[in-house]
């Protein structure tokens, strides 16, 4: 049984990284292996985020657990691979050691470096959850409520229909605002499998406004856009904001996901 919902009641926090541009991995493996000793339970692999080629994020999660000792969920995409691919990666993953994935959608497919990339797309997200589950993976799935265009109550229905496919975990977009959580909170709570809260440490202004402004699924209340601008230190701002949201996430949810934007691992020690 995965780490992550042995008991729904004892927290959990993993950390989400992104594979390695190429096929050299030692030295983020070494950053990650510096980590270790912090107190969080596991590793999160991001596949090609931004419909972006890196390093394959099952090779990778194998080489992080073997390095690391700390599990690693391994996520899982519809649209890189066929329906054959998929049964495939499944099964090697289960092979190679790895327990838990999280099925998604994927990032929408665009023309990268000038070459058009396709998009499969030959199963949906709900069908990856029952495949997994007849592969014996651990599975969870990921709520993107789409703040900016009120989609909430569409997206619930959705992880409803997530968890009636099987998904056993769920984890959110990141969540800036005790509004936000309280909001997920309620609209969750019917839905009986543990939730994991997002937690994205802003690193300046333009950060926050970027975040807020092109990453669809994210948003940034005004007030700490503005905390930032106007703040000495807007690492140490988004520090101490994000330590905030642990504090709530042990309040409300079973579980934190921290995502440190661009590598920058530095930070954790203090967020935590």
């Amino acid at each position: 049984m995965s780490f992550l919902i042995a008991d729904k009641n004892n927290f959990k926090i993993t950390l989400e990284v992104v594979p390695p541009a190429g096929f050299d991995g030692r030295a983020l493996l070494d950053k990650l292996a510096a980590l270790a000793a912090l107190a969080f339970d596991g590793f999160s692999v991001a596949s090609n985020p931004v419909a972006k080629p890196r390093m394959s994020a099952m090779v990778f999660s194998h080489l992080l657990q073997e390095r690391t000792g700390k599990p690693a969920i391994l996520h899982f995409t519809v649209r890189d691979h066929n329906r054959l691919g998929l049964q495939a990666e499944l099964w090697g993953a289960r092979a190679l050691g790895l327990d838990t994935i999280i099925a998604v959608t994927g990032d929408p497919s665009a023309r990268n470096n000038g070459n058009t990339t396709t998009t499969v797309n030959d199963l949906n997200v709900f069908e990856l959850i029952q495949m997994a589950k007849a592969a014996d993976l651990c599975t969870g799935a990921v709520l993107d409520y789409r703040p900016e265009v009120n989609g909430l109550e569409n997206e619930i229905k959705r992880i409803e229909k997530k968890a009636a496919a099987g998904a056993q975990f769920i984890v959110t977009q990141p969540v800036y605002d005790r509004q936000t959580a309280q909001t997920l909170h309620d609209a969750l709570d019917h839905i009986k499998v543990p939730v994991i809260m997002g937690i994205l440490p802003l690193l300046s202004h333009k950060h926050a406004v970027f975040l807020h402004n092109k990453v669809a699924g994210i948003a940034v209340p005004h007030a700490l856009q503005k905390e930032m601008a106007t703040a000495k230190d807007p690492v140490g701002t988004g520090i101490e904001q994000s330590r905030q949201m642990l504090a709530l996430a042990r309040k409300l949810f079973s579980g934190a996901c921290i995502m440190p934007p661009f590598d920058r691992f530095d930070i954790l020690p203090r967020i935590f």
